[in-house]
């Protein structure tokens, strides 16, 4: 077994601490899945809306360095500003339709940690 940058590698050799680990990892992965077509859009719709969220993040943050590097006008700050409130007053909408909160969009990866 080798560990590098804080993640174990486990040699082929090494079947028993690969079987350890891989138990490990068990209570991250769901018994079954639900085909029910209800979950199946619920699901759907929080993956999209996760991916959405974290795309919108990655976006205010790139605008925060570009406001604070002077990059940009203040005309474009004023569009910018008008626009990612209005993806958030969406996102909140969407949240809302479909029963989702905050911290249901923080999907948990297991041994990777919290999405967001």
């Amino acid at each position: 077994m080798e560990e590098k940058n804080n993640k174990v590698l486990v040699g082929s050799d090494d079947v028993e601490t690969f079987a350890e680990e891989l138990a490990n990892t068990t209570h991250v992965l769901p018994r079954h899945i639900d085909v029910n077509p209800e979950n199946v859009e619920h699901g759907l719709a929080k993956l999209v809306l996760t991916l959405v969220e974290l795309i919108r993040k990655l976006m205010e943050k790139q605008a925060m360095r570009r406001m604070d590097g002077g990059s940009l006008s203040e005309e474009e700050i004023e569009k910018l500003g008008e626009s990612m409130l209005l993806l958030e007053n969406k996102m909140d909408e969407l949240k809302n339709y479909f029963g989702l909160k905050n911290e249901d969009l923080n999907l948990d990866l297991g041994p990777l940690g919290k999405l967001m």
